[in-house]
């Protein structure tokens, strides 16, 4: 069973359509038992960095993730969900993120561009992985963020460009996280979604 971690905000049903398109049985709870009994746990987000760990926090939901995650269970972490998984964040401030990423996230610098970074965009990758590998170079898939991630550890697997060349999936260990959407990203992310089912 997936568990999809509901702390109150986002969009979680899509995440859970997105699975059950591609065959896989996906539920949305907050409940910390059902998530430590998952064989398989995605954390999505949208929404600020401070907020969200406030929430899992208030909900006794960082200790069943954690230990999931410790414990080898393979977790996708889904945008914001990627930068909850570092050290740190500067959105508004700093704040402590799960730790189980060295690195920080950072905000994208003033420019030319939108920032929001919004709409399709490709990945280049950097190393196989278990969700992504040389074959999918250059495959678009949907982002929605102000911040981006900067790890301190080598787990980039793909990067993206957007005035300058960021980190838009890692991997270590059980854990993979993208910073786009796969369950936004038509066929490439089902694909991603698939992938991630079908993990041991």
């Amino acid at each position: 069973m997936i568990a999809v971690v509901d702390y109150g905000m986002g969009n979680l049903r899509s995440v859970q359509k997105g699975f059950q398109k591609v065959g896989m049985d996906a539920i949305i709870t907050g409940d910390p038992k059902l998530i430590a009994d998952a064989s398989h746990i995605v954390l999505p987000g949208v929404g600020a960095f401070k907020d969200c760990m406030q929430n899992l926090e208030d909900r006794g939901l960082v200790e069943p993730v954690v230990k999931g995650v410790k414990a080898g269970k393979p977790f996708l972490g889904i945008c914001l969900g990627l930068q909850l998984l570092f050290e740190e964040s500067e959105e508004f401030g700093s704040h402590n993120g799960l730790g189980l990423i060295k690195g920080k996230v950072a905000r994208f610098p003033k420019s030319d561009l939108k920032v929001p970074h919004m709409g399709w965009n490709d990945v280049h990758i950097s190393r196989n992985s278990r969700l992504l590998n040389r074959s999918d170079e250059g495959t678009f898939f949907y982002f929605v963020h102000s911040y981006y991630v900067v790890p301190s550890e080598d787990v980039t697997v793909s990067t993206t460009d957007y005035g300058q060349t960021f980190t838009s999936s890692i991997e270590k260990d059980n854990i993979f996280a993208c910073q786009f959407h796969p369950e936004k990203s038509q066929d490439a992310g089902l694909k991603l979604l698939k992938r991630f089912g079908e993990t041991k």
